[in-house]
């Protein structure tokens, strides 16, 4: 088991995070781990930290002190995920097309992983914002919106109107996320700092358009624990058998990614089983030595992703510096899983 530390968020306005394909009209529902990871970096940058952050994590011979999940919506206290893809969708259903949910609810992962069925007249997808929500309260964390806005040249005075979208969030909206710590003495040192990091971010903003107030947050809600028990329970003991049978044999376990993944040479991955996808990751610089240059594209496995390894993997960070950048440029992939058995849908 891991430390971990859980961060709420509750925005305070329209966020925008932007698709990979950059498009203005388009925008992602879940701030990606690495986009993350820089964005912890950008904030160490202004707390004199960021030498110190990198030495942790970037420049650590072994694994990361502090590893991040993605960052995901919630409602109302109740917060989503991407499903382990071994186990989602379940079987066709008249009732519930399972598999319009990008983000499902915590309590319905650990129903698949406990090998319960779902209740089809329970839930509903609701298709503005990809999300199972329950049937009686059938409202998502927030809606995709277009914005309007106009550029105004400081010369001519001529306006140059435009459209961005947004993600704009119900009343009780959230987003979530997970540090994990490599040992109790990392957890002692970076607790106290990711906090602050988090507190700087919710008052300048995270993703797009932060100029114009967007990205920001209340105050970050904290609550310390370990991995796995701060996204599923524990589970309950196998029976013993009755007297005279044979016990079952135990579920195979996999590993369910919770971030983007690169794997490091050290990452034992069995490639050949499992239930994986993979993303391109690109994007552009932000940094007081050059905005936009385009960084190098990798391919990363996607949250929910489901893996067998012999052993947790770690990941590794991809040097994406764009040709001639003044100073190195990295995409964190360290990978923030959770065992769960091995059950293939059918």
């Amino acid at each position: 088991m891991e430390p971990a530390l859980l961060v709420r968020l509750t925005p305070t306005g329209p966020w925008r995070i932007g698709p990979e394909s950059g498009a203005r009209d388009h925008v992602e529902s879940i701030l990606h781990s690495d986009t993350l990871f820089s964005a912890l970096c950008s904030a160490f940058v202004r707390l004199g930290r960021l030498d110190e952050w990198l030495d942790a994590t970037l420049r650590k011979p072994s694994a990361p002190e502090v590893r991040l999940t993605s960052c995901f919506p919630s409602l109302d206290g109740q917060r989503f995920v991407v499903p382990p893809r071994s186990l989602w969708p379940p079987l066709t259903s008249a009732k519930v097309r399972w598999k319009g949910a990008k983000c499902v609810p915590l309590p319905v992962v650990q129903s698949l992983v406990a090998g319960e069925n779902l209740a089809e007249g329970s839930w509903v997808v609701d298709g503005p914002s990809e999300c199972l929500v329950p049937a009686d309260r059938p409202r998502g964390p927030f809606r995709p919106a277009l914005r309007s806005s106009a550029a105004v040249d400081r010369l001519t005075g001529c306006a140059a109107p435009h459209t961005t979208a947004c993600l704009e969030f119900a009343d009780g909206g959230g987003m979530w996320t997970v540090a994990a710590f490599a040992d109790d003495a990392a957890k002692e040192r970076w607790t106290p700092r990711i906090k602050e990091a988090f507190r700087l971010l919710a008052d300048s903003g995270f993703g797009g358009e932060r100029s114009s107030g967007w990205g920001r947050s209340a105050a970050p809600e904290f609550e310390e624990g370990i991995l796995p028990n701060l996204i599923l329970a524990p589970r309950e003991p196998v029976p013993a058998p009755v007297e005279g049978e044979e016990a079952p044999p135990p579920p195979e376990t996999a590993w369910w990614l919770l971030s983007l993944f690169s794997p490091s040479l050290d990452d034992t991955v069995d490639w050949n089983r499992g239930d994986y996808a993979l993303s391109l990751r690109s994007g552009r610089t932000e940094s007081s030595a050059g905005w936009g240059a385009p960084k190098k594209s990798t391919r990363m496995l996607t949250e929910g992703s489901v893996i067998f390894a012999g052993q947790p993997v770690c990941g590794v960070a991809l040097d994406v510096t764009p040709e001639g950048f003044p100073h190195p440029v990295y995409r964190a992939g360290y990978a923030v899983s959770i065992p769960i058995p091995w059950r293939a849908t059918t």
